[in-house]
């Protein structure tokens, strides 16, 4: 890991900065708050940013990165931008059924690496794979490209052990989201679940290292060799997440934040119940 520029390898031999910026806003907040924590991220150090179609608001995102460009803060060039594809927004039948689509993932992966070929994308990856899914990527033949990264959901309560184990074996990096929890948006997350920067073992942490729970979570996930997203709109917190390199987890610290996995998701993908590649039936 590079630390000078905070940037860690890829397997296609460009690099990916090892902390990055979540996009994705909740619905009850105007697209115009993208626009404004984009600009507030860039101007606190984050050069890492992730989007997707289904996010809607990656116009608001890509303003304010121009912007930032247009006034000289950064260059092009700095910026690690990823996007995924995929213009329908979780079709459904009449009877709120998910619309499932039978093209096979390895079909999809070949359609990819021709992006790659015609410059539409440095670096191509995957989320929300599960191993067996990898492996069928990995032994399709006549692969081009491996997947660069498995983005999923990754977090003290979730900690993503055997998936990143096999990710770090076959030179995938993992990358995490809702790294802090969630924004609890009640499209996404049951609105019961448990709030992870109130858990008392990241809160003493926190205290110990005069930090907070948000800080101890995303460094927890750095040590382990996890690329991973913070998500804020609030100007004081996406500072406050970049100063995740100046403080360092104890051997014993990191024991205690692996104890509190639970196998918790709080994005159980139920709107795609009933996909053939719903990928959260397997262990890991």
């Amino acid at each position: 890991m590079d630390h000078k520029h905070l940037r860690v390898a890829l397997n296609d031999g460009h690099s990916i900065p090892v902390l990055g910026f979540g996009t994705s806003i909740p619905s009850k907040l105007p697209k115009s708050k993208a626009l404004e924590a984009t600009k507030l991220a860039i101007d606190a150090g984050f050069r890492h940013f992730d989007c997707a179609y289904c996010y809607q608001n990656e116009e608001e995102v890509g303003l304010a990165i121009r912007s930032k460009i247009a006034d000289g803060i950064v260059k092009r060039e700095e910026i690690f931008y990823t996007s995924k594809p995929g213009e329908n927004l979780l079709p459904k039948d009449d009877h709120g059924k998910l619309l499932c689509d039978t093209v096979d993932l390895c079909d999809t992966w070949a359609a990819m690496e021709k992006c790659k070929d015609a410059g539409l994308a440095k670096s191509i990856g995957v989320s929300n794979f599960n191993r067996r899914q990898l492996e069928m990527i990995l032994n399709k033949p006549g692969l081009k490209y491996k997947p660069v990264c498995n983005q999923v959901e990754c977090h003290p309560y979730l900690n993503q052990r055997k998936l990143l184990d096999f990710c770090k074996s076959k030179d995938i990096v993992l990358v995490a989201y809702s790294a802090l929890g969630t924004s609890r948006d009640k499209l996404w997350v049951d609105a019961s679940s448990p709030v992870l920067l109130e858990d008392p073992v990241l809160c003493a942490l926190a205290k110990k290292h005069q930090r907070s729970s948000a800080q101890i979570a995303l460094r927890y996930q750095l040590q382990r060799g996890v690329v991973v997203l913070a998500h804020s709109v609030t100007e004081k917190r996406i500072r406050e997440n970049m100063q995740v390199f100046e403080f360092q987890l104890t051997s014993e610290d990191m024991k205690s934040l692996d104890g509190l996995n639970r196998n918790f998701r709080y994005n159980t993908a139920d709107y795609f119940d009933g996909h053939p590649s719903h990928p959260f039936s397997d262990e890991y």
